[in-house]
């Protein structure tokens, strides 16, 4: 074997690679995503678009990438175990983001229509992939029919969400007033130099993450699912938590929940972009009971952040809302029942 193939690389050497780059990942995609910030701010795009779409692309760059190499691989465990698994853990982060929310309950001030409906479509989306596995194995050009109906559905989403947010039908109690920082000017040019700039960087580490990724589950014995829900998934979602804890720390709480929720209904197309690359047939066919729990897992964190954002309790158990306690209880609950299958 080649050396550059991390296939025949010795533990140590596997476990300081990912290490490494867990690292770059961490610093680039933050500053990636501080880029596509600052370019929402000087175009003046929605809560909803920022967060659902431009931020939730940016952070996700390098989990897709890690999806679609490893579907094109034929690593179809680990393809859908990191595209699941990171909606599974980003929505873990938004628990911790509220305990790091000293002033309340987070959800409680962070609710709004646009929120509530980013929940309703992340749940739509998500439940597409079960529909797709249930129907008949039919590509076209190895790739399932439900897979463009996804994109098409969470782009019909993200436009109902805007409409919503500019004629909204519907709106919560207010409560502490939304800050978004200093009022600042950005200038339009910078910021796309720099995002430009920093994109091979994700790209260059997602690919290289998702080889080690295979040879850790070959090397350690973890099934793919495991590894790519676990491990991948959550290094490529730290810039998410880096993003949702400045978020909040500055008073932006909607873009700390929208960015999260938001980021979850673009990580469900990792599904149509890694069938897309999966050139054996039909990707939601190869799913596994473990692919199953951590769909149906999703939809049900999903739900119960919805729940918390529509009782709006001010404080809760440690000063937090039921609904992280719930989350982060489900979380570690999947957590261990991933490894007490031997991996």
């Amino acid at each position: 074997m080649s050396p550059l193939d991390p296939a025949s690389w010795p533990l140590a050497l596997l476990i300081s690679a990912f290490l490494a780059l867990t690292v770059v990942i961490l610093v680039g995609g933050t500053a990636l995503t501080r880029r596509a910030d600052e370019i929402a701010e000087a175009t003046g795009l929605s809560a909803a678009i920022i967060g659902g779409m431009l931020l939730g692309a940016t952070t996700s760059l390098s989990g897709t990438i890690v999806s679609i190499v490893t579907a094109f691989q034929g690593d179809t465990d680990l393809a859908v175990g990191n595209a699941i698994g990171g909606i599974v853990a980003q929505t873990a982060f938004l628990a911790v983001a509220d305990v790091l929310h000293r002033r309340g309950n987070l959800e409680y001030e962070a609710a709004s229509i646009s929120t509530l409906m980013q929940s309703m479509v992340l749940i739509a989306l998500l439940s597409l992939p079960l529909l797709a596995m249930n129907l008949p194995a039919v590509t076209l050009f190895a790739v399932h029919p439900l897979s463009p109906l996804l994109l098409v559905t969470y782009v019909a989403g993200m436009r109902l969400i805007d409409r919503a947010e500019q004629r909204p039908m519907w709106r919560p109690v207010p409560v502490v007033p939304e800050r978004r920082g200093a009022d600042v000017e950005f200038p339009t040019r910078a910021p796309w130099l720099g995002f430009l700039a920093l994109v091979p960087v994700a790209v260059g580490a997602g690919f290289a993450l998702s080889q080690v990724g295979v040879a850790l589950a070959s090397v350690t014995g973890l099934s793919q699912t495991a590894v790519g829900a676990v491990f991948t998934a959550v290094v490529t979602s730290l810039p998410e938590l880096v993003t949702a804890v400045a978020a909040v720390r500055r008073g932006a709480l909607q873009l700390a929940v929208s960015g999260i929720i938001g980021g979850n209904a673009f990580d469900v197309l990792f599904l149509a972009l890694s069938d897309l690359a999966y050139r054996e047939g039909s990707l939601y066919h190869a799913f596994t009971a473990d692919h199953v729990l951590l769909i149906a897992l999703s939809i049900l964190m999903t739900a119960v952040l919805a729940l918390g954002m529509l009782k709006r309790d001010r404080f809760g158990p440690a000063r937090i809302g039921f609904e992280s306690v719930l989350v982060l209880t489900l979380y570690l609950a999947s957590l261990a029942r991933l490894f007490a299958d031997g991996g």
